[in-house]
């Protein structure tokens, strides 16, 4: 077997980045002090991540950063270039990145720099993986709940790298497609603040939790993963990085982990995946370090399930002993003492050499320096990264040389040896951007969207679109005039586009929250079939389903959700090169926040129960059983808080009983976001139009939310009172 996996691990400060390198990591990922998706970790600060960068090179190691996390325009424009500058001149291998604005804005300022897509982009599929390599992202972390197969499927469409975590803490939800800790607490996830709501204790309602042996009971808690015995499995599916979670950790437990599956990755290179065996101790061992109700080999092989759950906030902890260890480099060199000459030494390291020469070394008058002194004195490395592999020192018998001459000359060429490593790492930002620039022709007009819209007054008209999942709903908006256009699953466009195009509507087919897997068969050849009627285009909530759309030619038939995020100018003129329809206006800015975001040619959800969780766990599943119907449950907090979670069995939306992928759950909030006396504040801000997200509203509640938005949104006075929630439009997240 080939050595060419990477073990990636995790370094929450520079105690924990030694503990990794030691224990035998082949990359570390850190945070620095911005914009990294563990905002309450140590972090590193300037300086230690400039010497981490470093140290790792000289190791022949690699060091990857963390900017993984959605920026506002202030920090986009004013921080993130200036942030980046000193690392990716010292030589920083790749940044991890989540938003399509600071993916665009790297792959500019910073061309040589990989970009690794985290697995906050929710990348489920080939297409999304594809349409990432296009951009140029060279390894991309795809979600969790993926299986091997799905996994197989990814390396065999697209040639970059798939870096998957292989042990630590599991996210309830989709990560990046989690707003639960953002409306409950101000602290988002997107923004690497999450203050781990899914950890809560919650009452399912209608399920008596009788067989929780003790502690409260946690529905949405999982267990942690631990794959290291499916590890010839990962690596078969195409997996060339093995990453560890866990920033949050001390460096016992980064050492601890990284070492064992170091050791197995060897075993795994020595004898091959036929032999492959790991040993009962070393299991236990891994579960001493920490567990949360033991530990599960995460979705790999399980789509869901209650044995995935830990059902307890309970965190264990062992007694493991930490040792740390400093990795060391082997040099040769040759160090000549001649009488009448400086001392010279010549070193190599990696294919790398260094000269030095100091001082005079002079005949003995008296007792000669043996050559034994000598070697003791040259084989003080101390502190540097370098142990001697071999010393030839030539020198004759009768010489004098003091020992501060022999420690000049060997931290003279240990210092350039160490350069001469690290010179071919350096890079120079400000030549290459303008090469690069210079290189590229202009773009042409025709590659530019224009947005025709004009910032609108609170007094102006602005059209008013609807999106629903039932059959009373769509029954409602078909009828009601002042609904521009309508957003319908497949069951629901099927039996009402014909009605919604009598009525002068647009009409767009919502897609999957989450897409895995290829459409069932005939749903692709239906929507075109659709578009030829006059259906105007697409809702889409995912990379995958874009990719899909887009290499069909439709990319100006797509809407693209608030899940397609857009926080910054330039992840919307990304998007606009696309040449999509319109974007969604994020749900995390706070209304001054978007009075500084370009707005037109977005829509703005302005009412809705707004989605805390995608998560392909299923919460019927893991309590009463799974009957495959799509259902609503209950959960209800600490507070009598109640949220709806609803059953997505059929991701599709097809309207048969025919499975047509992996389901998902989608926990809303407890309250519906309302914008319904803002709405002259939200005309104000320049959006193209404004959204009502039906979900799971009665036929009474959709005609009359319906009818008082479009009253208040075409400028009549609101009588009505509701209780909403305002989400972020006041506060914003953190």
């Amino acid at each position: 077997m080939e050595r060419n996996i990477e073990l990636l691990a995790p370094a929450g400060y520079y105690e924990g980045f030694e503990a990794a390198l030691g224990a035998g990591a082949d990359a570390v990922y850190v945070g620095g002090a911005m914009f990294g998706a563990r905002a309450y970790a140590r972090n590193f600060d300037e300086d230690e991540l400039l010497r981490a960068i470093d140290v790792a090179h000289i190791h022949g190691k690699k060091l990857y950063l963390t900017v993984n996390t959605l920026l506002k325009n202030r920090e986009l424009k004013e921080e993130l270039v200036s942030y980046l500058k000193p690392y990716y001149n010292a030589g920083l291998d790749a940044v991890i990145v989540q938003d399509m604005g600071v993916f665009s804005l790297i792959r500019e300022k910073f061309p040589k720099l990989h970009i690794h897509a985290s697995t906050q982009m929710t990348v489920t599929g080939p297409e999304g993986m594809k349409f990432l390599a296009e951009q140029g992202a060279t390894r991309v972390v795809p979600a969790r709940e993926l299986s091997l197969q799905e996994l197989s499927a990814m390396h065999k469409a697209c040639p970059i790298e798939i870096e998957a975590f292989v042990h630590g803490a599991l996210c309830y939800s989709y990560s990046g497609q989690c707003l639960m800790s953002s409306l409950l607490g101000g602290r988002s996830g997107n923004r690497g603040r999450c203050a781990q709501p899914c950890r809560l204790p919650y009452q399912v309602k209608n399920f008596k939790n009788r067989e929780h042996k003790k502690g409260e009971f946690c529905p949405l808690s999982l267990k942690d993963i631990c794959t290291i015995e499916i590890l010839p499995e990962i690596i078969a599916a195409g997996v060339v990085s093995l990453k560890i979670e866990g920033r949050m950790k001390q460096p016992a437990y980064t050492a601890g982990v990284t070492g064992m599956y170091r050791k197995y990755l060897d075993l795994l290179y020595e004898y091959g995946p036929k032999d492959y065996h790991v040993e009962e101790k070393d299991k236990k061992y891994l579960l001493d370090l920490f567990n949360r109700g033991g530990s599960c080999t995460g979705y790999y092989k399980m789509g869901n399930g209650p044995r995935m759950m830990a059902f307890t906030n309970e965190k264990k902890t062992g007694e493991v002993s930490f040792v740390p260890i400093q990795p060391k480099e082997k040099i040769t060199g040759e160090l000549h003492l001649t009488p009448g000459m400086p001392a010279f030494l010549k070193v190599s390291c990696q294919g790398e050499e260094a000269i030095a020469y100091t001082g005079e070394v002079q005949h003995a008058k008296n007792q000669p320096v043996t050559r034994e002194r000598v070697y003791s004195q040259m084989d003080k490395l101390g502190n540097t990264p370098f142990v001697w592999e071999k010393l030839d020192v030539r020198m004759p018998d009768d010489l004098f040389v003091p020992m501060k001459t022999l420690n000049e000359v060997r931290h003279l060429a240990l210092e350039r040896l160490e350069e001469n490593i690290l010179q071919k790492y350096r890079r120079d930002a400000g030549t290459e951007w303008i090469e690069k620039i210079a290189k590229e022709p202009a773009p042409k007009i025709s590659d530019v969207v224009i947005c025709e819209n004009v910032p609108l007054t609170k007094t102006q008209y602005i059209p008013v679109y609807a999106s629903c999942e039932s059959e009373e709903a769509a029954e409602i908006l078909c009828q009601q005039e002042e609904i521009k256009g309508i957003y319908l699953p497949y069951a629901l466009m099927e039996k009402y586009l014909q009605t919604g195009l009598e009525k002068g509507k647009e009409m767009y087919l919502s897609l999957p929250h989450i897409t895995r897997g290829n459409p069932p068969e005939g749903y692709i050849q239906q929507a075109q079939k659709w578009l030829q009627a006059g259906m105007t285009g697409f809702l889409v909530r995912n990379l995958e389903t874009y990719s899909m759309l887009a290499r069909m030619g439709l990319s100006d038939k797509c809407v693209l959700d608030h899940s397609m995020y857009t926080w910054n100018d330039e992840a919307i003129h990304f998007w606009k090169y696309q040449k999509i329809l319109r974007n969604t206006v994020p749900l995390e800015l706070n209304e001054k926040e978007l009075r500084h975001r370009e707005n037109t040619g977005s829509e703005m959800v302005v009412y809705g129960r707004l989605p805390l969780m995608h998560s392909a766990q299923c919460v019927r599943k893991n309590t009463t059983g799974c009957n495959g119907q799509e259902e609503q449950l209950t959960l209800k907090d600490r507070y009598d808080k109640e949220f709806p979670v609803k059953c997505y069995c059929d991701p599709w939306k097809m309207g048969n009983t025919k499975k047509t992928g992996p389901c998902y759950n989608i926990i809303y909030n407890s309250l519906p976001y309302g914008l319904l006396q803002e709405a002259g504040r939200v005309k104000a801000l320049g959006v193209s139009a404004v959204r009502l997200a039906f979900t799971i509203e009665s036929a009474k509640e959709t005609k009359q939310i319906t009818e008082d938005f479009v009253e208040a949104y075409q400028g009549s006075p609101v009588s009505c009172e509701y209780e909403f929630t305002k989400g972020h439009f006041k506060r914003g997240a953190e």
